[in-house]
């Protein structure tokens, strides 16, 4: 494919610039990927800054 070639083309009909601005939308989004990536796990060097218990911040300084 040249560079002067277009990537698709209407063979019938004439789009008004709407249409073409769906279409190109719709082969926008269905050429993405399907899923999202996982997010990434936090590090340990972040994990080491949380309490350690299960209440919760605001009773971590609190005697056990």
């Amino acid at each position: 494919m040249s560079a002067e070639e277009p990537l698709f083309r209407v063979v019938r009909g004439v789009p008004t610039a709407e249409e073409l601005a769906a279409l190109v939308g719709a082969i926008i989004v269905r050429s993405r990927p399907a899923t999202t990536p996982a997010p990434a796990a936090p590090s340990a060097w972040a994990r080491s800054g949380r309490p350690g218990n299960s209440r919760g911040w605001r009773t971590a300084g609190l005697p056990r």
